[in-house]
């Protein structure tokens, strides 16, 4: 039975008991988070920067203020560092503009390059008139495509902060291969969404649903902060005994705030002024820049034609290397160690005989679960009544004994309407599986917390990483994967900034502890494929492929 602790209380009572909260959250496991990602920050940069120019002030619902990070993870911000953007001044012209930038070889073009080696590119960013930019800021994503190969590897983008980019793309497959650079967002677009997640303490909001003896229903608005919810008159509060962390809803007009027995997403809140939306515009985002430079020819090398993963066997605790891997024949081949194709339902099933797989978090893991039900016919789907899109679904093959779960992460979460009593915490799940060689936990966090500062996304995995620690401490035979965010959204609500932000942060909680990590970011951004939030199949199958290289490693 999930255990919330409900509360009654005014605004001036809530924000003192909301402070005290987080001054008391789990000081020792926080404390002790922080520690070792200190190690890890020590010289990176510095935390968030002022604007050097503010920014036009814009219709912003939420107060100024915004929550602090607890302070054994204060350092953390060291790992938000961007580089500093003066603005446009309200110019637009003045904005980096992807017809207009370029990029060319370091070095004069070769007749063939070597399997292995590496190409470089200077990148030089110029806005809507041509004119070269004097610093840095932007968001280039580069890959080094073999189309006819079903080939990609993300490239490496170095800011050298005066306006211009080095490129580094690695040369891992004989035959052509051929540079592609895109603008995510330029730099004042991506001052505007670091305004944004700094100063604001939500874009959206959540609808409550509250339900009387007789059937009779309220709804409110709900949120991470009662400040949020715009209501003087009282506000309710949850707090969710297992992870500690607190849930606000208005007080509904008669019921009581026991009575909470819904969620769903609510509104998304205009946040930007005109000119705000015009830098974060289709017509500037995610926009290829012009051929730069020609196709290079890769020549084999003692008759390989690939750049052969590592021989060490998949298992956690492997450091990731960047790139971490790359396509070939769109298949995906790791870096870090010798990952391998599961491409039949029965090499599937041997695999995960045996086992129980556990996947929590968001709906981009909930495709890894589909993927399986979908490729393997001896995993049949047991109907739990429960509500789709945010489950718990199972699927079960009792003669290999094999069990699949997958089930949401607890608010915030951006759903259709769903049962409260549905809403389980990740550290609730965790603490409740007794683990072992048997056990296997994917966890996919991060989606849902790009529309909130980036303190309660550390308050979250704070208390996940903790119970990982505690799952791994009781039984360390267990399989951890943390599956990183992948690319998609390019809005104020979601956008591929944020996610490079999001996973800084995932690395950092669990960089000392023995799990696995599935880079979903390099994954989706290596091929020629359009980004999407929900990859396609074909992403997918290489994401699940990898899971199981370190299920069954040999």
């Amino acid at each position: 039975m999930r255990v919330l602790v409900t509360y009654q209380m005014s605004n001036k009572q809530l924000q003192a008991s909301t402070d005290l909260f987080i001054r008391q959250f789990k000081w020792p496991r926080i404390v002790a988070v922080a520690s070792v990602i200190a190690i890890c920050i020590s010289c990176i940069g510095v935390s968030w920067p002022d604007r050097a120019v503010p920014l036009p002030p814009g219709p912003r619902p939420a107060p100024k203020s915004p929550g602090s990070l607890p302070q054994g993870f204060s350092g953390l911000t060291h790992l938000l560092h961007w580089p500093l953007t003066p603005g446009d001044g309200g110019d637009l012209l003045a904005s980096t503009s992807p017809q207009t930038s370029t990029y060319h070889l370091r070095s004069p073009a070769q007749t063939s390059y070597t399997l292995g080696g590496y190409l470089e590119a200077i990148l030089i960013a110029r806005d809507h008139q041509g004119r070269p930019k004097a610093h840095g800021g932007d968001l280039f994503r580069a890959q080094l495509l073999g189309p006819d190969l079903k080939a990609g590897v993300p490239g490496d983008v170095t800011d050298l902060e005066n306006g211009t980019y080095l490129l580094t793309l690695p040369l891992l497959w004989a035959g052509q291969a051929q540079v592609q650079v895109r603008l995510i967002h330029s730099s004042e677009a991506v001052g505007v969404l670091r305004g944004i997640w700094r100063d604001q303490w939500a874009t959206v909001d959540f609808t409550g649903y509250f339900r009387g003896p007789t059937g009779y229903e309220e709804t409110v608005t709900c949120n991470v902060n009662p400040l949020l919810i715009g209501e003087e008159e009282g506000t309710c509060y949850y707090r969710d005994e297992d992870s500690g962390e607190l849930w606000f809803c208005a007080r509904p007009p008669t019921l009581p705030c026991d009575s909470l027995v819904g969620h769903s997403s609510g509104r998304y809140w205009n946040v930007t002024t005109p000119h705000e939306e015009a830098l974060l515009a289709r017509n500037v985002t995610n926009k290829t820049l012009p051929q730069g430079i020609p196709p290079v020819w890769v020549a084999q090398e003692n008759n390989r034609s690939l750049v052969l993963s590592p021989a060490q066997p998949c298992r956690p605790g492997i450091p990731a290397p960047r790139p971490s891997g790359f396509y070939h024949q769109n298949v995906w081949h790791s870096l870090s160690c010798s990952s391998r194709s599961f491409s039949t339902a029965d090499s599937i099933l041997r695999c995960l005989a045996g086992h129980v797989v556990h996947m929590m978090g968001d709906s981009t893991v909930r495709q890894w679960w589909e993927y399986l039900r979908d490729t393997v016919p001896a995993l049949k789907p047991v109907d739990l009544h429960a509500t789709y899109h945010t489950g718990p679904l199972m699927a079960v093959d009792t003669t290999r004994a094999i069990v699949l779960h997958w089930r949401t992460h607890s608010w915030p979460l951006r759903s259709l309407r769903t049962p409260v009593a549905a809403l389980h915490s990740v550290v609730r799940e965790l603490g409740g599986l007794a683990g072992g060689p048997h056990t296997v936990v994917v966890l996919s966090l991060g989606a849902h917390f790009t529309t909130f500062p980036p303190s309660i996304f550390v308050q979250r995995l704070a208390g996940v990483r903790a119970a990982v620690a505690a799952l791994l401490a009781r039984e360390p035979g267990t399989l951890v994967v943390i599956k990183l965010a992948n690319t998609g959204y390019k809005s104020v609500y979601g956008s591929d900034w944020f996610t490079l932000q999001v996973n800084r942060l995932l690395r950092a909680a669990f960089v000392d502890l023995r799990v696995a990590f599935v880079d979903a970011w390099e994954m989706t951004s290596s091929l020629a494929l359009p980004d999407s939030i929900h990859p396609g199949r074909c992403i997918v199958r290489n994401e699940v492929d990898f899971l199981l290289s370190h299920v069954c490693p040999t």
